[in-house]
């Protein structure tokens, strides 16, 4: 993993984890409905930041030298990230 986007990606995990504990909190204290869906949306685009590192890391890693071996391996990335955003041909 490069080794920026580990860093950033961990801070990000960290941050997700106190949001969690945060909504957990709301509903156990029966919070106003409103609140609990909107830190539950901050949640949804935190996980989506995370998902941008994530993807960013393995297209500059794993994809670029799966692209460059072609082949089996280049159709392979391609089903990969086909999977990761739902657009799955199978």
């Amino acid at each position: 993993m490069i080794d920026d986007i580990k860093k950033r990606a961990l801070h990000r995990t960290s941050i997700l984890e106190g949001q969690l504990r945060g909504l957990a909190k709301m509903i156990e204290n029966e919070d106003y409905c409103m609140d609990i869906i909107a830190q539950s949306r901050a949640i949804e685009k935190a996980l989506e930041s995370l998902n941008r590192l994530l993807l960013e890391n393995h297209l500059r890693t794993h994809v670029s030298e799966m692209f460059e071996d072609g082949g089996d391996a280049r159709e392979q990335a391609v089903g990969e990230l086909l999977k990761a955003f739902d657009f799955d041909r199978r």
